[in-house]
């Protein structure tokens, strides 16, 4: 009544009032916790693409009659059966057969996994050459595949360190509700402590924090999964910003995990070009991946394959054929040494090669060696770019490697890394990263 008219006691009153205030404040951390939802929901379908790799079913063998059943229905125990092409239904080992597995979709390695009985076998994986009879041994929710989709699902819905400040921010609702009650029992009206206890929210809540930040770790979660990097924990993704030292396997990650021949080594009164039509003839019929790296060779010398018979893939990495009436080998050290007598000088070009982190593979004729031919894994193209791009970000780049210290810092020097550590061993790893931990924060990049 005493305001009735008079317009400027009605907008001094106003201005002691943040009702909009307040509401933009419940808006934006509501939209915040929304973005949040989104960005869990984004990085799960990151992970569908690996989800479709699983075959919808499944080619069970019993008393000998092959049926197709659909995945759900394969049990622990089954037997199942892989042909060249398809990929691999549910966890295994298998049980007969020789095949060579694309497993990058799990592992990321590039080089096909070479798979004879006994050896396991996951779902989701591509069989490249032979077919094979597996056991199932883990299926459904427990198969690999499974345990990485849960992995990141997991992941999606833990909060990152700075997250967790955001919501403790969030907590001055309560000193607002606080000061609110407080003036109430000082015997105030309910205008005057809504007024103050509102003016303590408006003012201490830094409401940009609630948007900024789940906004922010969508966006990494976002940039990562589009570039095909799933962060495990939201943790992880603050953490990698602080990273100051790269520690990098060479194999598949510096280097292509595409092998290329590097030397061709013929025996005395053998030319190179007889040792690579010899080989390429024999390596055409084969589906292993070492084989590709010859026949790359092969083309770029612009050589046609002569045509062979009773080609045969024998146990123990070698292959055999008949190329004009004669009977030729081709295989690793083992395989030929049982056939053929390997001279000795031949033998130490081999163990040299194999030194500088080269593969020989040798090829005979009868039982007369005709020569080495060395295939290694090659630099990526744009690895050194990437290297480069570390250490303009103030990261100090090492290679990790099992190869010898000599072919170890030639790749180092090609790709330009600041430290190669050689001759490191799979489970010597581990103790390497750890001493560069007390250098500084370790990221390792490998399989």
């Amino acid at each position: 009544a005493q305001v009735k008219g008079n317009a400027d006691a009605v907008m001094s009153y106003m201005h002691e009032f943040y009702f909009e205030s307040a509401a933009m404040i419940l808006t934006l951390i509501t939209v915040g916790k929304m973005l949040e939802a989104r960005s869990k929901g984004r990085t799960t379908d990151a992970l569908k693409g690996l989800m479709k790799l699983a075959p919808k079913t499944a080619v069970i063998e019993k008393d000998g009659v092959e049926t197709t059943v659909p995945i759900a229905q394969v049990k622990k125990g089954d037997i199942f059966v892989v042909r060249p092409g398809e990929n691999i239904p549910v966890d295994g080992i298998v049980l007969e057969g020789n095949s060579a597995v694309n497993e990058s979709a799990l592992t990321g390695e590039s080089i096909p996994v070479d798979k004879a009985a006994g050896d396991p076998v996951s779902a989701a994986t591509l069989n490249q050459s032979g077919f094979i009879r597996c056991e199932a041994s883990r299926v459904g929710e427990d198969t690999t595949l499974s345990q990485i989709i849960k992995m990141v699902s997991d992941a999606a819905a833990t909060k990152a360190p700075i997250a967790k400040i955001a919501d403790k921010v969030s907590g001055v609702f309560v000193p607002a509700v606080i000061t609110t009650i407080g003036w109430l029992l000082a015997g105030e009206t309910m205008a005057f402590a809504l007024a103050r206890g509102i003016s303590v929210l408006v003012i201490s809540c830094p409401c940009a924090l609630g948007l900024a930040t789940p906004v922010a770790i969508m966006v990494g979660n976002g940039m990562g999964a589009k570039n095909g990097i799933l962060f495990k924990t939201a943790v992880s993704l603050e953490e990698t910003g602080k990273v100051e030292i790269v520690a990098l396997d060479k194999t598949g990650t510096i280097t292509s995990g595409e092998p290329r021949v590097t030397d061709l080594v013929p025996a005395e009164g053998v030319s190179e070009s007889e040792l690579l039509s010899m080989a390429y003839a024999l390596e055409k019929k084969s589906e292993h991946p070492l084989a590709k790296a010859v026949l790359l060779k092969g083309e770029e010398m612009g050589l046609s394959a002569a045509d062979v018979t009773d080609f045969a893939a024998l146990p123990g990495n070698g292959l055999s054929a008949k190329l004009n009436g004669n009977t030729i080998y081709g295989g690793n050290m083992k395989f030929d040494g049982t056939h053929v007598a390997v001279p000795e000088d031949m033998k130490k070009k081999s163990e040299a090669l194999a030194e500088s982190g080269k593969t020989p593979l040798f090829f005979a004729e009868n039982e007369k060696l005709v020569g080495i031919i060395a295939v290694a894994d090659m630099i990526k193209e744009d690895s050194p770019q990437a290297i480069r791009e570390l250490q303009n970000m103030g990261i100090h780049v090492v290679m990790l490697t099992g190869d010898n210290e000599r072919t170890a810092k030639a790749v180092g020097k090609e790709a330009g890394v600041d430290e190669v550590i050689a001759g490191v061993l799979p489970d010597g790893k581990e103790s390497v990263i750890r001493k560069l931990k007390e250098k500084g924060k370790v990221a390792m990049v490998g399989d």
